[in-house]
């Protein structure tokens, strides 16, 4: 008879807990091979392919896509021996079980019941699925007035006063109004057939058309939702049109979760400095003629990198974080160079492997890779994790600095800011140079208000003057 084995979501790194089904690659009846992509997955960090860990024949998949279910939830049931007799209660009483399969246990589930991936670990946790908020309504999205029903987290408040469902208003017929009635009706703008009679036989006085109006008056959307807006794909819009309510969930929700946990258990403390990077930017447009860097993207981002892996070797102590369990400081003999990238996702903050060692064109080289990856949202758990330090360029965005919250698990963040033509004093005379401002954010505990101080103006040193890294590095 046919074997069949279930597949239980993963945990995709990180200690995960649960994740979104994006998209099946693969339908019921689809014959499948060990390690094949038969699923996209999005979790708090980022879109996952997963492999199928058996071979066979699609037997039944239980989690359709837009559903939110827990690590260790049976996700799809494969026939591992479709040549076998067939039995028609075998797939129902896999998908009912604890989560062992039919047939023995496979190499990628442990006793526990845990769904294991290569290097991905094993979860005990129990299931649910959490429904895709539904989508507004046509008569919500065209006029914004009509109420559009969401499920799951996605909340629909009820309108100040009753409206008849459509239904029940055609079935009525013409609304029925005294020309009088009419004519206010449109000189105040009033669409008669959303206003409710209170006359006898249900006709529109002219009350009735009055406090219509009043309670419309005031009520023009400072912002218009639409379907361009990404965020209102996932949300509902209240009944009366003027909220789109969307679930927190992945990224944003792990994001927040971060930066509250970060903002309220590590002191922030925050320096800043003013520098002229005049001649960074002429060695940036020099880099970029050099036949060496012509495949490459170099950006003042790039010496600011490079500016900060010098700083953090002269003084490793920020490259540092603070162990709350053991109640120890831990020192880091390498350098994971975070960049905080903006994605359609949301804030992710991947980072540069060992990026101490690389030379100026493989940092170069690295931070490409990084931020198109992080756009596409392809960056796996691994690029996110393990960071040791950060830079996040508000520059781009034609801001001149700000006060960034720290990476958790991490004692500095570095802010760099948009470059401006500025008339600035050198040599004595005001001249017009290219300045820029950077902040730098630290962990208390670990980082005095002298070792920030130095960290920020050692980098500030070499954008002021690239040569300086030739003494340093």
């Amino acid at each position: 008879m046919p074997t069949f084995q279930q597949f239980l979501l993963p945990d995709a790194g990180e200690g995960l807990t649960e994740a979104e089904i994006v998209q099946w690659h693969v339908a019921v009846g689809d014959t499948v091979t060990v390690n094949q992509t038969i699923v996209e997955i999005e979790t708090a960090k980022s879109l996952v392919e997963l492999p199928s860990p058996y071979t066979g024949v699609v037997a039944e998949i239980l989690a359709p896509e837009g559903t939110t279910v827990e690590v260790g939830t049976p996700i799809v049931i494969v026939d591992t021996d479709p040549g076998g007799a067939p039995s028609g209660d075998a797939p129902a009483a896999a998908a009912a079980g604890t989560g062992a399969p039919v047939d023995g246990a496979p190499a990628q589930a442990d006793a526990a019941g845990g769904a294991v991936l290569v290097g991905y670990g094993v979860s005990e946790q129990g299931s649910h699925r959490r429904p895709r908020a539904a989508a507004p309504s046509a008569a919500a999205s065209a006029g914004r007035a009509t109420s559009a029903v969401a499920t799951g987290p996605a909340v629909v408040v009820a309108p100040s006063a009753p409206v008849p469902a459509p239904e029940t208003r055609a079935q009525a017929g013409r609304v029925l109004a005294k020309p009088p009635v009419r004519k206010l009706a449109r000189d105040l703008g009033v669409d008669l057939a959303s206003v409710v009679p209170t006359g006898p036989g249900e006709i529109v006085t002219r009350e009735d058309v009055l406090e219509f109006a009043s309670r419309a008056e005031g009520r023009s959307l400072a912002t218009y939702p639409g379907d361009d807006v990404p965020w209102e794909a996932e949300g509902a819009v209240v009944a009366e049109g003027r909220q789109t309510r969307v679930p927190v969930k992945s990224v944003r929700k792990r994001t927040a979760e971060a930066m509250v946990a970060s903002a309220f258990t590590a002191p922030h403390v925050t320096v800043f400095h003013t520098v002229d990077v005049t001649r960074t930017m002429k060695m940036v447009a020099r880099l970029r003629e050099e036949r060496e860097f012509r495949d490459v993207r170099v950006t003042p981002l790039l010496i600011t990198a490079k500016a900060l892996l010098i700083a953090v070797n002269r003084h490793p102590e920020i490259n540092a974080s603070w162990d709350e369990s053991a109640q120890e400081i831990v020192y880091k003999h390498y350098v994971n160079l975070g960049i905080a990238a903006a994605t359609p996702r949301g804030l992710m903050v991947p980072n540069i492997k060992d990026a101490h060692r690389m030379t100026l064109k493989e940092l170069a080289q690295g931070l490409a890779d990084l931020t198109a990856t992080a756009r596409a949202g392809k960056t796996s758990p691994s690029d996110m994790s393990d960071g040791t330090i950060t830079i996040t360029n508000v520059g781009v965005f034609g801001i001149d600095t700000g006060t960034p919250i720290l990476n958790p698990g991490e004692a500095g963040i570095l802010a760099f800011g948009a470059i401006r033509e500025q008339p600035w004093v050198h040599k004595g005379r005001i001249k017009k140079r290219w300045v820029t401002q950077l902040a730098l954010s630290v962990d208390h505990r670990l980082v005095d208000g002298e070792l920030a101080s130095r960290v920020l103006a050692d980098v500030a040193t070499i954008l002021h003057e690239p040569a300086q890294a030739l003494v340093w590095a």
